[in-house]
């Protein structure tokens, strides 16, 4: 054979055997029970942990962490994929791991950024033995409530015309249930209570809530409760009002509440006791044989706020208060929901009973003296006072930003507060409260130093899941939180750098507290992309399935407002200005994946009714009852509805399909069940064909569409797609969003 024929049978030999290109496209893992078996496993467990190839595509892949690199095999394989699995055995301490691949002379990496060709040992993958989070959040459907906006079921315990004096000034009763928040709003009263909140529950429940989240309920002279004054007891003001200077109120003279969870069973002896406009957001003329005006006459300082003082510092009234909320809690419970608190533990209120500014406790019996009113209150090392020659009255002391009204907590000084703040984090999440969690308010400012803050949360999480192990520990933080989601700290936190900023630059373009307009960040596919994923990796898995995505809530405008690609605030454009331009059909595609996206989907109330604002306190608008936006309303409980539908959307794996100028997809999928999302945030109708086998779908299944948004509404009914090598091509109307569910290919019956 002449050398010419040589080479060409070389050639030939060499095409015939040589390896198909390597598809770096198919390579995976991740952190759920798909990849990492059990996914939260104790010390000592053995766990099994996968990775996906193309099949046949790779020599080799190595499970490496710290000194160990050991080849994994072949587990099972499918018509396209390979699956490679070892088993570890946990210890104590966190096991930090990535793969290797090798094939032919290519060799990449894989961390939770995915392929890479050189090593990033920032982004590992993480595995903590012992942490878990609890199985009832993840993916778990909550709802937010400000309980002062949502809903007046009890008129007798409202804030009074005058009542008191809050920020220099007296508070307001708002008798109009629908008027605008004013600008300066935090002394506005419109009623809202725990006693709305019950006879809200069907609604709720009918929405398909299933975990309730209140910001803060104990007492505290502001309506959104953020600068407490007693951390033992709820408001009154939002709970039950048995007594009244000294003279008991209606239907408490023979020591017993009566039953208004149900008002169509109030006996007529309780109903005229309540007076005749017993009505949600009015206010009640008479109570019993005692006049209580609809206006009363505003006192000019607390220490006259007679009716205050008693309404919240009488031991009757918080007891009957704890008693009320323990039983709405076990009500909750007992349709099958959850109940989060909300706990300001960075800093109180300047009417805080260990402070007394206000001076309404001094010369109470009952009460020991405020930190502010005598250098030998049992409070003083509570607070850090930069003046020590200024007693009685001492007004220097260090408060939160400068706020002489949020006077700082000085834990690292005082061990008793320590252990005071400890008790009440259990006290709340044990019987006969028995709250489901805690939301952490500004979780990483507590105490003067980063060491203390740590340790401080360190105790906090021991004790809370000593005495409730299955209650979640939740926090507000906007910056990388990875710091304090080791496992030993926070379970998760309010998810801003991996949902809410990246959804509503791409959705809207728009700045979470509508402050900036960026055109060239909304529809843009590759940003948002990047970004979600770089943040996601700052999540141990069981805190991204478990953390709180919400579109809207009371620190930011609301959603369907930012669609208009405004930028403003109330105080420049006017409260109206708020519901000008908006775009439903946009905040239906961000509903969609906010329901379809890893994590808690978390509802501001009232945006499932089409409300709108900007950032607060425009944004705590009173919830419309009897005059919502009857689609919006009907969109969120058919999208709620298909979330819980499909346990792969709470628990799933999540990987990338697509995307490109104003459209993106990714798929949620699991081994036995499969999901795509599309959206075209153009105003164009969009053709795609898009690769789908990346999230686990075969040729032999249909994409068939289980929910869809369009311009004009939305549908549960559509087509099925069927998929040409593992590609699907469709046709996207504009400014819509598909789900679509793989199911198998029904193919003809051989006769």
């Amino acid at each position: 054979m002449d050398q010419k024929k040589k080479r060409m049978m070389k050639r030939l030999d060499y095409f015939i055997h040589m390896r198909p290109v390597f598809d770096v496209q198919s390579l995976f893992s991740d952190g759920t029970e798909n990849f990492v078996t059990p996914m939260e496993p104790n010390p000592g467990d053995t766990v099994k942990i996968r990775f996906r190839t193309k099949r046949d595509n790779a020599d080799v892949v190595f499970f490496i962490s710290g000194a160990m690199k050991k080849p994994m095999e072949v587990e099972s394989s499918d018509s396209r994929f390979d699956y490679y699995a070892t088993e570890i055995t946990v210890g104590e301490e966190p096991v930090y791991y990535y793969f290797e691949v090798q094939a032919g002379k290519v060799r990449c990496f894989y961390t939770r950024l995915g392929v890479s060709r050189n090593l990033n040992q920032s982004r590992l993958f993480c595995l903590v033995p012992g942490f878990s989070t609890p199985d009832w959040a993840k993916g778990a459907v909550m709802y937010q409530i400000f309980t002062e906006r949502f809903c007046n079921g009890d008129p007798s315990n409202d804030v009074l015309e005058g009542e008191y004096v809050y920020l220099g000034k007296p508070v307001t009763q708002v008798t109009d249930w629908d008027k605008l928040p004013a600008a300066d709003g935090t002394r506005e009263f419109y009623g809202g209570d725990l006693q709305g909140i019950w006879d809200k529950l069907d609604y709720l429940q009918e929405l398909g809530v299933e975990v309730l989240y209140l910001n803060p309920v104990f007492v505290s002279p502001s309506n959104h409760k953020y600068d407490t004054q007693d951390y033992d007891y709820i408001d009154p003001h939002i709970g039950r009002i048995v007594t009244e200077q000294g003279t008991h109120a209606a239907g408490m003279r023979s020591g017993k509440l009566p039953d208004v969870s149900h008002p169509e069973r109030m006996s007529a002896e309780t109903v005229k006791d309540r007076g005749s406009e017993w009505i949600p957001g009015k206010t009640m003329e008479s109570r019993g044989s005692e006049r209580i005006p609809a206006q009363s006459s505003a006192v000019s300082s607390n220490r006259d706020a007679k009716r205050y003082i008693a309404r919240v510092t009488d031991i009757r009234n918080l007891e009957a208060s704890n008693a009320f909320f323990a039983e709405l809690v076990e009500e909750v419970h007992r349709r099958g929901m959850r109940v989060i608190l909300d706990g300001v533990f960075n800093h109180c209120g300047s009417f805080n009973k260990w402070m007394d500014r206000e001076r309404i406790y001094e010369g109470q019996p009952d009460y020991e003296k405020g930190a502010y009113v005598s250098e030998k209150s049992p409070y003083r090392s509570f607070f850090k006072f930069n003046n020590e020659h200024e007693w009685p009255y001492n007004s220097y002391y260090e408060g939160w930003w400068g706020y002489e009204t949020l006077p700082k907590l000085n834990y690292e000084a005082s061990p008793e507060l320590e252990e005071y703040i400890l008790r009440i984090a259990a006290k709340w999440v044990s019987p006969p409260y028995n709250v489901d969690g805690w939301r952490l308010d500004v979780a990483a400012d507590l105490g003067f130093s980063p060491d203390y803050n740590h340790r401080f949360w360190k105790k906090f999480r021991a004790v809370v899941k000593a005495a409730n192990p299955d209650a979640i520990i939740l926090a507000e933080h906007y910056e990388d939180a990875s710091a304090w989601l080791g496992g030993d700290e926070w379970d998760t936190v309010m998810n801003y750098r991996a949902f809410m900023e990246p959804l509503t630059w791409f959705f809207t373009g728009m700045e979470k507290h509508s402050d900036e307009y960026k055109e060239e960040l909304r529809g843009d596919a590759k940003t948002f992309r990047k970004t979600m994923a770089l943040h996601m990796t700052e999540f141990l898995t069981p805190s991204l399935l478990v953390a709180m995505n919400e579109l809207s809530n009371h620190d930011h405008s609301r959603f369907l407002t930012r669609t208009s690609g405004r930028p403003g605030r109330v105080g420049t454009h006017g409260g109206e200005a708020a519901g000008e331009g908006i775009r439903p059909e946009i905040m239906r595609e961000a509903v969609v994946m906010q329901m379809t996206w890893p994590g808690a989907p978390t509802l501001y109330y009232g945006d499932e009714a089409g409300v709108c604002g900007f950032t607060d306190p425009d944004n705590r608008r009173t919830y419309p009852w009897g005059h919502e936006d009857t689609r919006m309303l009907e969109f969120h409980r058919r999208v709620i509805a298909m979330h819980r539908r499909y346990p792969v959307l709470k628990t799933g794996s999540l990987r990338f399909l697509g995307g490109g100028k104003d459209w993106l997809s990714y798929g949620r999928f699991s081994r036995n069940s499969q999901i795509v999302v599309i959206f075209n945030n153009s105003e164009e109708r969009m053709e795609l064909t898009l690769p789908v086998w990346p999230a686990g779908i075969t040729n032999d299944s249909v994409l068939e569409n289980v929910f869809q948004t369009t311009k004009d509404g939305f549908t549960e009914e559509g087509a099925a797609y069927p998929l040409i090598g593992g590609e699907l091509k469709i046709v996207l109307p504009a400014t819509s969003a598909i789900v679509l569910e793989a199911r198998p290919r029904l193919l003809p019956r051989i006769l």
